[in-house]
């Protein structure tokens, strides 16, 4: 509990000293270990970064030393993969064999302390997003080849599923892989699009069309970017988030050994989605976390900015948004918690099933509510709100980035549509499994 009065909304329920069922001694202590090093290490410099748009390559280097890009992997850690790298601790407080998705839940929340999603993405969208499909579907020759490298930020890497002309719409993947001749080589041609982190990456996890039209022609394949023949990049300027390097590809006769086919042929709309899972609630962990910094910032400046002979948060009408956002804020929080509990209770297959469709709600949710806090700022801090420097200048920042929440990973229309979807699929599954076989007696 702080030993000092914390300006209201600026820290989750448990962290302002109210009682709590989710977490552990292991997980207090990970929340301390995490604020220092992530403190010192990103957040002190994250706006000067972001507003140069680049951290320093020494960040990341940093990071990877220290073993804090790790912990945006899913959970559980690949342990057997890291114990054989030498890693067993994390910040010597966690066993890798103890880390489970509330751990996840803390390190992503402290990585977006800052408010901002750009620098924290710039060091763990590749990790993140990009090795699970090899440390979930790769073969052993596959790992063995890039997982050392990978896991110990040796190289980086990126997922590069979005196109020009496919972006929510994944089944409709143009760029192909065909096989030469003597079925030896892929020979990759297409282009990519707003791929975060690609431009620093030497690897990508790629979507790619191995087969005919729609989902069942795709597949994913591990495929060289950074200095190799036929890859040009470039960066692009977005909305937000520009330290995070979002990148156009363009893959001209790109040739890699059908070695680096990840899993199966075919298989790659299942590899997929299967990510995405993974992808959606992280980003709802940094979209909460922003929620909560734009929000807690108009406070703390209502509290001490006055207007007509009174201080602001005098104002009804102000204290009447600031109550709207509050509640949306701490009732996302709440089901974000929520849902990281069922992730460490369920077993990984039946999660997959009965929370799939709730992680894309919760996404979208997630961007909804950022949006509302992130407004109700820049209105409270007013002209300040408005402007790119001085004592608005993050609120500002934050409602720029609030599209890069609400459209990557699915966009938010899509993914309202998908959670209801799959939550009837699974009503009617479980519906059918429960009726009774004609001629066949419940007796």
């Amino acid at each position: 509990m702080s030993s000092t009065p914390i300006i209201p909304f600026s820290e989750p329920p448990y962290l302002a000293g109210l009682p709590s069922p989710y977490y552990k001694e292991t997980h207090l202590k990970w929340q301390k270990a995490c604020r220092a090093f992530i403190q010192e290490h990103l957040i002190e410099h994250a706006l000067e970064w972001d507003t140069i748009e680049t951290l320093p390559e020494s960040v990341f280097e940093e990071f990877g030393k220290a073993g804090m890009l790790i912990p945006s992997l899913p959970a559980p850690l690949p342990v057997e993969w890291l114990k054989r790298l030498g890693i067993h601790e994390l910040l010597g407080v966690l066993k890798v064999e103890d880390f489970d998705y509330i751990h996840t839940m803390i390190y992503c929340d402290e990585m977006a302390r800052s408010g901002l999603a750009g620098p924290s993405g710039s060091l763990t969208t590749g990790i993140s997003f990009g090795v699970p499909p090899i440390l979930k579907f790769g073969n052993k020759q596959l790992q063995e080849r890039f997982l050392p490298d990978l896991l110990t930020a040796k190289k980086r890497t990126c997922i590069a599923i979005t196109e020009p002309g496919a972006g929510s719409d994944v089944a409709n993947i143009a760029t192909t892989a065909t096989k030469t001749p003597d079925g030896k080589h892929y020979i990759i041609n297409g282009t990519k699009k707003w791929i975060t982190n690609g431009i620093w990456a030497e690897l990508s996890s790629m979507a790619v069309r191995t087969g005919g039209p729609g989902p069942g022609g795709l597949s994913m394949v591990v495929v060289p970017l950074k200095g190799y023949k036929g890859v040009s990049m470039r960066r692009l300027k977005v909305g937000g988030q520009i330290s995070a390097g979002t990148t156009f590809i363009e893959l001209d006769d790109v040739k890699v050994p059908v070695e680096n086919l990840i899993g199966e042929e075919g298989m790659g709309m299942k590899y997929i989605m299967t990510n995405f899972n993974h992808e959606r609630l992280t980003i709802a962990i940094g979209a909460t976390r922003q929620s909560r910094v734009a929000l807690a910032s108009a406070m703390e400046y209502v509290l001490k900015r006055e207007a007509f002979g009174k201080p602001l948060i005098e104002q009804p009408v102000v204290r009447h948004r600031l109550a709207k956002c509050g509640a949306m804020l701490e009732s996302q929080w709440a089901w974000v918690e929520q849902f990281v509990y069922q992730m460490t209770q369920l077993p990984k297959a039946t999660a997959d099933i009965e929370l799939g469709g709730l992680t894309a709600l919760a996404k979208a949710q997630a961007g909804i509510v950022l949006n509302e806090c992130a407004q109700c700022a820049v209105l409270l801090f007013g002209g300040n709100g408005y402007t790119k420097t001085g004592q608005g200048e993050l609120a500002e920042r934050i409602y720029r980035e609030v599209p890069g929440m609400r459209i990557p990973g699915g966009s938010e229309d899509v993914l309202l549509d998908l959670a209801v979807r799959q939550l009837v699929k699974n009503f009617k599954n479980k519906t059918k499994a429960m009726e009774t076989p004609k001629g066949l007696s419940k007796l």
